[in-house]
């Protein structure tokens, strides 16, 4: 493919935040060794806020980085996203953010939280994990027929976290409304989702983006490149 797809990456960035210096070498190993062009446009999380702020582009990644200085503007691009259809990955915070928007707008879990966000809230749908992930790999169960399993193309996986949080509550009524966990870890702790459906929504806890040394991109990320070229060349194609 040779479509050039716009990408926005959700996030304050920071050069810190070392997925954050890791994407300039993703893209750079897209384009080369997959042939898959994205022209990335950063979005802070206050100018995520705006209304129509991600609706134009081909694919929107939620990059790690909580807690975000705007959590009502990350939450709104994972809603553009999910709504229209476009191309959506979330890593780390962004897989925690795109389960309680689900909880919030889909689910009506209005009153669910964050704990990092809110320390104090009564219904925290995203808790402090009991042991903490910074820093660790560990490994991942992958469900059969899943869209997780068709992007990794194995059952089993080990990766990279940098995470102290993670969903513990309403879990079921997240799948009744249609979310589905498609990854787990040994213990049986949701760490991916997807919604079927979609033309493209996965979310994972653990971040793609730190596997290998940035050369070679994760499946995950390679498998978002080409949705978002598929979106820009079905967009292209449509009359105007």
């Amino acid at each position: 493919m040779n479509t050039t797809a716009t990408i926005a990456l959700v996030g304050d960035r920071s050069p810190s935040v070392v997925s954050h210096t890791r994407v300039p070498l993703l893209l750079k190993a897209l384009a080369e060794r997959d042939r898959l062009v994205l022209d990335a446009y950063w979005i802070p999380s206050e100018d995520a806020e705006a209304e129509g702020a991600v609706g134009g582009f081909d694919a929107v990644w939620v990059l790690p980085g909580s807690p975000y200085r705007s959590e009502a503007g990350v939450l709104a691009a994972v809603r553009t996203a999910r709504e229209e259809g476009i191309p959506f990955l979330g890593t780390c915070g962004g897989f925690q953010h795109a389960l309680l928007e689900y909880a919030r707008n889909v689910c009506g879990l209005t009153g669910v939280a964050h704990a990092e966000n809110d320390p104090d809230a009564m219904d925290p749908l995203i808790e402090p994990l009991a042991c903490s992930l910074v820093g660790h790999e560990a490994a991942v169960t992958i469900e059969p027929g899943s869209l997780a399993e068709s992007v990794i193309g194995s059952a089993r996986t080990v990766e990279r976290y940098f995470c102290a949080y993670g969903p513990s509550r309403h879990l079921d009524t997240l799948r009744a409304h249609g979310l589905r966990f498609s990854g787990h870890d040994e213990d049986g702790h949701p760490r991916v989702a997807e919604l079927p459906g979609h033309p493209f929504f996965l979310a994972s806890l653990f971040q793609p983006e730190l596997a290998g040394d940035g050369s070679c991109p994760h499946p995950m990320i390679r498998a978002l490149a080409r949705a978002a070229a598929e979106h820009a060349s079905s967009r292209l194609a449509r009359p105007a």
